[in-house]
């Protein structure tokens, strides 16, 4: 068994050469550090005090993750006298490989490594990384940093330079410069405005709406379970796996949205919900940057009032809001969809990080980079993505059946 409270230290000159213990990081060029023990946590959170990072790598989401999904959490941090980068990584098992990733799994998008200063990182120390997490953790196979942005709030991406490949999955986004009515012109403001009135309409004949802002631990709890529901009802129908289902994990997003709506005037993670004529058909669940609202995560009810679009309504709202808000980009997060066309003009593609830890992790890269073809290659074949969306609908209904 892995010693869980097992650490390393490794020294580096400027070319990338391993220094002994004793070399000071000025002597060496950066250092690197993989923390295994409960310091690795509050080590991370400290260095975020002063760092740049993305939502799926603040302390509140890695911190929360770890006490109710996964708890064996490491961090990996590099530092050399111009700045310094810390990755937090959760250890799990896929398959016949034990992988360390993002913490959130799929539920992690748009990662950005906690950064501090100017990182000029490159090869050597993508190798100094894999050569510190090897030796606190020598049972890990892979370091697999998916769906990574290349900058953020104007800061580059140091693992930018280890990029192994494309993600499969466009993040699209609306560029909000001009406020609402000129993001409205870009993306047929007739149109819109006058379906908005018609939903109104529709709305105030049902019963009235009101569109809700959790502020309280109580109030995202009753979103985030409405939404569980909508969500599991809708994967279901189209015979896709929900990656909300497990309780474990919709314990983390209670804990996440319920702590940030009271400890934040301006929550990094917040909830909105659509009610209509007194129940609720849409959520959504965004975070917050200095320059963008995030969506990450929504979902319809499926009932009676379904056909009149409440999660485009909704949008049109969050949107409306973000515009008075003075902020620059609302973004869909990945997945290329419809809904998400309908608003968007800024496509970005993220990128993956895959570093071998020995041949079953180069075993393990090859796997994942056939998977990722073959996803990529359907989802840019109209006819074929369709064709498989039709057969997990399919296989839906005869699990109904039986």
């Amino acid at each position: 068994m892995v010693d869980a409270r097992a650490s390393a230290d490794l020294h580096f000159a400027p070319d990338g050469r391993t220094l002994d213990g004793t070399g000071s990081k000025a002597a060496a060029g950066f250092s690197v550090r993989c923390l295994t023990n409960e310091a690795a946590i509050f080590a991370y959170s400290e260095f975020c005090a002063r760092a740049l990072f993305a939502p799926p790598q603040s302390p509140r989401w890695v911190e929360s993750w770890a006490r109710h999904c996964n708890p064996d959490v490491v961090v990996l941090s590099w530092e050399s006298d111009a700045g310094g980068m810390a990755i937090p990584l959760e250890i799990v098992r896929e398959g016949a490989f034990r992988i360390a990733r993002f913490p959130g799994g799929s539920h992690a998008n748009g990662n950005f490594p906690a950064v501090l200063g100017k990182s000029e990182f490159d090869l050597a120390g993508g190798k100094a990384l894999s050569a510190a997490l090897k030796a606190a953790r020598p049972d890990v196979d892979l370091l697999l940093l998916e769906r990574q942005v290349k900058s953020f709030e104007g800061a580059a991406n140091p693992l930018a330079t280890l990029a192994s490949w494309e993600s499969p999955n466009p993040a699209l986004a609306v560029d909000l410069a001009g406020g609402f009515d000129a993001v409205l012109e870009r993306a047929s403001a007739k149109r819109k405005r006058k379906k908005h009135r018609s939903q109104i309409r529709k709305f105030e004949a049902a019963g009235g709406y009101k569109r809700i802002r959790a502020t309280s631990r109580a109030e995202t709890d009753a979103l985030l379970e409405a939404f569980f529901a909508m969500k599991a009802a809708r994967l279901a129908a189209n015979g896709i796996q929900d990656v909300f289902g497990d309780r474990t994990v919709q314990e983390f997003f209670r804990d996440l949205f319920g702590a940030a709506s009271e400890a934040d005037a301006k929550p990094e993670f917040f909830l909105h919900g659509l009610e209509i004529g007194g129940k609720l058909r849409a959520i959504t669940g965004c975070s917050l940057t200095p320059s963008s609202v995030i969506c990450e995560f929504g979902s319809i009810a499926e009932d009676e009032l379904a056909s009149t679009s409440p999660g485009e309504f909704l949008f049109f709202e969050n949107i409306r809001e973000a515009c008075e808000d003075d902020i620059a980009f609302y973004d869909f997060s990945v997945g290329d969809e419809t809904y998400k066309r309908l608003w968007c003009d800024v496509e970005t593609r993220h990128f993956d990080v895959a570093i071998p830890i020995g041949a079953r992790g180069r075993l393990a890269i090859g796997l994942r980079q056939a998977t990722n073809t073959a996803k990529r290659l359907i989802k840019s074949n109209e006819f074929a993505w369709t064709f498989v969306k039709r057969l997990r609908r399919a296989a839906a209904g005869k699990g109904k059946a039986a």
